[in-house]
């Protein structure tokens, strides 16, 4: 199976400024999915820098991509959404290498991630779902201690009866890490990724699925890695 890993790295961010070329580790951030991507097995000329950044293309050709265009004005915005830069990014490298079977989303943000975890997701994917997607199980329950207001202005529980006593009782809930997508191309294709019908999870332990978007992410991230 033929897989298009797609790393997304504008130049731009408001919440930590450069952060996709910013050091980490000794490394630039974006570097980090570059290196989980090889080491689950990636051929180099399959992954893919989408980027505005001139910046950032020359970041990533240092450290051995090859980066053929940058997006699109209209693909570079605070609005631009990941499913039309993953369309764009799709189209080029078929026309440019042949038919992908389904794409590896690895955003920057996740530098905890491993190879192994692609690795897996790779394996549960097959063309008869959606996506794949890593998930880690939600810091709040909705069976437990989510709630929600009413009318009168009074809490109740955000869902079931709320009888249950002990959190390991309620069914567990998930959310999305957004540590690695392994996502068909005809879905996406034809519908957003909230669309998708057929959504396969990858549970991720909590203590990998620190998303990198505020400063204190980022100290936070520092001292995990060392």
């Amino acid at each position: 199976m033929r897989y298009l890993y797609i790393i997304p790295a504008r130049g731009g961010s408001k919440g930590i400024p450069g952060k996709n070329i910013k050091p980490l580790a000794g490394k630039p951030l974006l570097c980090h999915s570059v290196d989980h991507a090889l080491a689950a097995g990636a051929d180099p000329a399959d992954i893919c820098l989408t980027t505005d950044s001139q910046q950032v293309r020359r970041v990533g050709e240092e450290y051995g991509l090859t980066v053929p265009f940058l997006r699109p004005a209209e693909l570079s915005t605070d609005t631009a959404g990941s499913r039309e830069v993953m369309l764009h990014a799709l189209d080029f490298y078929e026309q440019l290498r042949g038919k992908y079977d389904a794409i590896v989303l690895l955003q920057p943000t996740s530098p905890l991630r491993t190879a192994e975890d692609i690795i897996k997701a790779r394996e549960l994917y097959s063309p008869e779902i959606d996506m794949v997607v890593s998930v880690t199980e939600a810091a709040t329950n909705p069976y437990y201690n989510a709630f929600e207001t009413a009318p009168d202005g009074t809490l109740h529980i955000s869902k079931g009866d709320g009888l249950y006593t002990r959190r390991q009782d309620a069914p567990k809930v998930w959310e999305y890490n957004g540590a690695v997508y392994v996502i068909n191309p005809d879905s996406l294709r034809h519908m957003p990724l909230g669309s998708f019908p057929r959504r396969i999870p990858l549970p991720m332990p909590r203590n990998r699925s620190l998303d990198l978007d505020t400063p204190l992410d980022w100290l936070l991230m520092e001292q995990l890695l060392k």
